[in-house]
Parts: structure tokens; sequence; C-alpha cells
């Protein structure tokens, strides 16, 4: 039996810009949950079973972390008997609440597998519903301290890390020619002298 958690993006609004491998993962899955109505009105279309859970939009940190806890309870039960699907609006690895849970989920229940599907994300789609195409470097910010960069089409990425540890970075993920055949992941010190033109480097303060 496969004991996963996969949260999968849902995209930034619009049901037809859910992907193809969301679509099939919430159709396949034995249970499906969603952050609220919005995206239950995303995935409705696929699976109008879908659970759906409460995330505040509070500052309130403890009620915050009151409310992942009991959510996490409440995910993993679906999670120990199969494979559950977590929607969630734009992607999951950016500005989401799943790292949250999977915290929890991980120090509660280390056997479930958690992974995640990209999704279009408000970043993405921005440019194109306010007819801007962004053609050179841009930064994104949710007004706290940066402590990631990324950088595209890394020719050098050795060169590159050693430039970005006088920044004070010191941890780096290089992906190559990625979801490609031949695609392939350095990390650390593993990083080699040159790369592919599709590479991408993830630099991280700590």
């Amino acid at each position: 039996m496969c004991i996963i958690l996969i949260a999968v993006g849902l995209g930034p609004g619009d049901p037809e810009l859910i992907t193809l491998r969301a679509a099939r993962l919430l159709r396949e899955a034995d249970s499906v949950f969603v952050p609220g109505e919005m995206a239950y009105n995303l995935v409705s279309a696929y699976r109008n079973d879908a659970i759906t859970l409460d995330f505040p939009m509070t500052a309130d940190e403890s009620y915050i972390e009151s409310c992942m806890e009991e959510n996490a309870q409440k995910i993993a039960p679906h999670a120990l008997m199969g494979t559950a699907v977590f929607g969630i609006i734009g992607d999951p690895n950016f500005f989401s609440t799943f790292s949250r849970l999977t915290a929890i989920l991980k120090r509660d229940h280390p056997e479930i597998e958690c992974s995640t599907v990209p999704g279009i994300s408000s970043i993405t789609a921005l440019p194109s519903v306010a007819g801007v195409p962004i053609q050179k470097s841009f930064s994104v910010s949710d007004g706290s301290e940066q402590d990631v960069r990324i950088t595209l089409k890394v020719r050098r990425p050795r060169q590159t890390a050693d430039d970005l540890k006088r920044e004070g970075y010191s941890e780096f993920i290089l992906v190559e020619r990625m979801y490609m055949d031949d695609m392939t992941i350095y990390s650390g010190d593993e990083l080699p002298e040159k790369s592919n033109y599709f590479s991408i480097l993830y630099a991280r303060r700590p």
C-alpha cells in the first residue's frame, strides 16, 4: 500500500489552468482535501467528495499552529490508508501552508511520504493577465527578509555559487534539464564546473 500525501497546485484561480497531472491525481486519489471554498470549486469538476479544511487567514501564530495540528490529524488517517491529495491554489511550494502542514505530519507520522506537484502560480500568471512580459531579472517578496535566490540559465554553477557565498548564501541545489529524460540534480559541493543552458540554481541563506 502506498502511504503518501501529494500537494497539487491548482493554478491561479481559472479551472482551465489546472495541469493535466493535477487533474489525473485528483481523479485517482483515495481522498482529496482542499483549504477552503475557492479550492473546492476548482477541484469539484474532478472530485465532488473533496474534504474542505479550515485554514484561517490571521496573524495569530498560536491559533494558526493549533489549526495546522488539527488539520494534520484529519489528513493523517486518510494518507495512512492510501493516496491522499491536498489541492492548493497556485503552487504548493510558493508561500503556501503545505510546508508547515508537512512539518507536523513528518514529526507525528514519519511513515507518510509527502511530495508536491507544481501549479501555475500568481507570480507567472501576472504577466499574462497584466500584459507585461518579463524579459530581465525580477524580485518577488511578501515583505519578509530575502533568504532564497533562484538563478536561471546557469552555465557555470560552481563559479556562480562561489559568488553567492560572498553574499551569505550557503545551501545550493542545481537542477539541470528539469523534467527531461536526462534530468540531473546536484547539491552542495557536487556542483559541476559547467552545466546545460536549461539549468536552474537554488541558493539559500542559513
